[in-house]
């Protein structure tokens, strides 16, 4: 994972790999373009689930338990 994307925020690597995605899905791109933001994409996958494990980890440590407690979000 390079040190630009290590150092962007949960939501702003979404951000990018939406676009990624999209630009994919469109279906214009050479195949070396397409299989660079395909690796990039992999980077953010990569760095989006290790934040969401992270922040996981927190939210299990600060329960009294040990237990995740769920809520829904409306």
């Amino acid at each position: 994972m390079t040190d630009e994307i290590q150092d962007i925020n949960f939501e702003e690597a979404l951000r990018q790999l939406e676009e990624i995605v999209t630009r994919l899905e469109s279906g214009d791109l050479a195949l070396e373009e397409a299989m660079a933001l395909f690796e990039e994409g992999q980077s953010l996958t990569a760095l989006c689930n290790a934040r969401l494990e992270s922040a996981a980890l927190q939210v299990e440590q600060l329960t009294s338990d040990g237990e995740i407690i769920e809520s829904e979000i409306s």
